[in-house]
């Protein structure tokens, strides 16, 4: 019932975005990293991230998306007893409708620009050697437009998630399975600023995330934080392009208790005991094309 009210939600806000954009912007991106870490696997991993991000805003809200597909080296096997790297394809999608635009009624106040209702999706797909993850998620909730150059959103979303893993290991299927019903605080923000007139920008996100309950093992889950931030250089100028075509710059991404797994000393996984591979401290070299 609940996933059923939660994909009628989304249907519904994102129907309204088959709108004309006012706006657009369509980038792709590329970071390296080799400090990436997987749960119940290794701490040092590296990985090559290609990306493809589109945001736009139309009359009555905004749109984000953007879907990766991430390349891990050999510490981060495809398959047991390959020396071939796994390889993911994550997306996301989130629709936003501004409900001053929808309502005509304003919502500003001190230090607040707007409010909106927000609903999504996720989905990942890996192929590696243990976990296999096919994730679905569903997201919807309320959100709060600050008003700050640029911008920053912060929002309140419930999670309905299930996954249908495959152990390599093992070789056995797991049938799809739902975890309980769980929020996240969700912050994103691009922010412009200069630095002895050189155009920066600070960007990035925030998601807080309650526990999920019981895994599909049957073993407890974990709050999990991920904090993913990056420092942008707009070199367009440097090179004939027009403002905002090229950007470098560097990327910083926290994750503790990634996907649920709890952190510990050695990995159980009897006992839901992920290992220290389930938190990562990575940084990262980012570049960015827009269109």
């Amino acid at each position: 019932m609940h996933h059923k009210l939660a994909l009628i939600t989304v249907a519904v806000l994102t129907s309204l975005s088959a709108q004309a954009a006012d706006w657009s912007d369509t980038a792709l991106t590329y970071r390296y990293g080799n400090k990436y870490a997987e749960p119940y696997g290794a701490t040092d991993i590296s990985k090559s991230i290609i990306g493809l991000t589109h945001a736009s805003g139309y009359k009555y809200g905004s749109n984000f998306f953007n879907i990766d597909y991430l390349m891990s080296d050999s510490k981060d096997p495809a398959a047991v007893g390959s020396t071939n790297g796994a390889t993911e394809v994550y997306a996301v999608y989130r629709h936003t409708v501004d409900l001053e635009k929808a309502t005509g009624k304003s919502f500003k106040t001190t230090g607040v620009r707007g409010l909106g209702v927000t609903a999504g999706f996720d989905f990942n797909t890996k192929t590696d050697a243990g976990y296999n993850s096919k994730k679905q998620m569903l997201v919807a909730g309320p959100t709060l437009m600050l008003d700050v150059p640029g911008f920053l959103n912060v929002s309140l979303l419930a999670l309905w998630e299930s996954n249908a893993p495959h152990n390599g290991y093992a070789n056995t299927d797991t049938p799809r399975y739902s975890y309980d019903t769980h929020p996240m605080l969700n912050l994103a923000w691009g922010i412009p600023f200069t630095v002895a007139s050189v155009p920066l920008s600070f960007e990035g996100f925030a998601n807080f995330i309650a526990s999920k309950g019981k895994n599909e093992a049957g073993g407890d889950t974990a709050a999990e934080t991920n904090i993913d931030m990056q420092i942008m250089y707009d070199v367009s100028a440097k090179i004939g392009a027009a403002p905002k075509t090229f950007k470098v710059g560097f990327e910083y991404q926290y994750w503790k208790n990634k996907f649920g797994n709890q952190t510990t000393a050695v990995k159980d996984s009897a006992t839901g005991k992920a290992g220290p591979g389930a938190t990562a401290n990575t940084p990262m070299i980012r570049a960015e094309y827009h269109f």
